[in-house]
């Protein structure tokens, strides 16, 4: 069974909001399965667990039915790092490395070596009518002042400040075992109206600043309700029913057939010719397909040109 890993709170008489996700069983699970194609550094590992907590926060504070997708692309030896999390709480994380990667390798090093890096986070509806595209908000890897940031929390406090205009502090951490992260964000005013100054709320700021005094090992190593009484000992809370997590990919052998149908038939045949098969590992889980010359063939054959199966097996 699912660990109840995300838990969701208020404190009562202060409009702030706050969540705290401990992922353990499930972001395993997903290291596990992703060493089946190779595992990453431990830079990277580090990277996309922060990002898969930072994911289950964001997508647990909306109203949404979908997928959020937390994305991260520059110019470093990271390529691409992905983070994808549904409105059930599953998620899915990988990575595109092209180089080699120091073992203290921080944000800036792995994708913002150059200034190019960028933080994408894209909604993309359940419902979503055919031809429309989700939503998705783009922010550089650097804050008001042109000065790279240092840490994906400060690149998504950055990000939520920019596009909800509330209050934000994210605390994120992750290693081998547990993937984490505490999110406080000030709430708006009930009729809608909000005219309080970004950092003028002295009940957020007072509320940010024992946030923010989390170091990584307790955020990695503290059950949530220890880390909780520990921070907030004086604060009155009303906490929510707690959220499961777990890993789930989406991947499919009908997705990897259309993927290579779109290849074309004369690169897929001549892998064919050189290997005897088509082998294909998802980025996400690890799980291998494989496709004979006899799949390959059905591939590339019209459903009208294909012998009828025989009665019993239609």
């Amino acid at each position: 069974m699912a660990s109840p890993d995300l838990h969701r709170f208020l404190f009562d008489g202060v409009p702030v909001r706050g969540a705290l996700v401990r992922i353990a069983a499930g972001w395993r699970e997903a290291l596990e399965r992703r060493a089946a194609v190779g595992a990453f550094p431990p830079p990277v590992r580090a990277l996309l667990g922060e990002m898969t907590a930072a994911g289950v926060l964001m997508q647990s504070s909306i109203k949404f039915d979908g997928a959020l997708v937390l994305q991260v692309h520059g110019d470093g030896p990271v390529k691409l790092a992905v983070a994808e999390v549904r409105s059930d709480l599953s998620f899915r994380a990988t990575a595109q490395v092209t180089g080699p990667i120091a073992p203290d390798a921080g944000l800036a090093a792995l994708v913002n070596v150059a200034g190019g890096g960028r933080c994408a986070i894209t909604l993309d509806a359940a419902d979503r009518p055919p031809g429309s595209l989700p939503y998705q908000g783009v922010v550089p890897l650097y804050g008001d002042r042109r000065e790279p940031l240092a840490a994906l929390s400060e690149v998504l406090e950055h990000y939520m400040l920019q596009s909800e205009q509330l209050d934000t502090r994210l605390v994120l951490a992750a290693d081998d075992q547990v993937a984490a992260g505490l999110l406080l964000q000030r709430m708006p005013q009930a009729d809608g109206a909000d005219e309080m100054p970004i950092g003028g709320n002295e009940n957020f700021n007072r509320i940010a600043t024992l946030g923010a005094s989390l170091t990584r090992d307790e955020l990695l190593g503290l059950d949530a309700d220890t880390l909780l009484r520990r921070l907030f000992w004086d604060e009155q809370l009303t906490r929510f029913a707690p959220r499961a997590t777990r890993f789930a990919c989406s991947c499919s052998r009908e997705r990897v057939r259309r993927m290579l149908t779109g290849l074309g038939r004369e690169e897929i045949e001549s892998i064919i010719a050189e290997r005897g098969e088509v082998e294909v590992g998802c980025d996400f889980c690890g799980l291998m397909y494989r496709y004979d010359a006899v799949d390959v063939a059905d591939m590339f054959t019209p459903a009208r040109d294909r012998p009828a199966a025989p009665p019993g097996l239609q």
